[in-house]
């Protein structure tokens, strides 16, 4: 029976500095700032997306099921959570279209 510590080797040194210097520069791209619309945006997008993924077969059956919902599609997904979603659905509309 192996003990943990006999397990785990030591990582050659230039693997640790290419995982060091790859480290540093990581987090660049996640670093973009976005304006309050645009965040605002994908929030909606996002959550259009899960409403037709969720609510397909009760009020989108006429899309087809691979739509690549885009900020142009909300309003269209909005009027059909509005129309056959049910109350769920009418609340989900109310929040896609703030």
């Amino acid at each position: 029976m192996l003990f943990i510590a006999e397990m785990t080797t030591k990582t050659p040194p230039p693997v640790t500095e290419y995982l060091a210097r790859i480290g540093r520069k990581g987090g660049g791209k996640s670093r973009r700032t976005l304006s309050p619309e645009d965040a605002r945006n994908m929030v909606r997008v996002r959550e259009a997306r899960r409403a037709l993924r969720c609510f397909y077969p009760q009020c989108f059956w006429y899309l087809r099921p691979d739509l690549r919902v885009t900020l142009a599609d909300v309003p269209e997904i909005a009027r059909g959570l509005r129309q056959n979603g049910g109350r769920q659905g009418f609340l989900l509309a109310a929040k896609l279209c703030r």
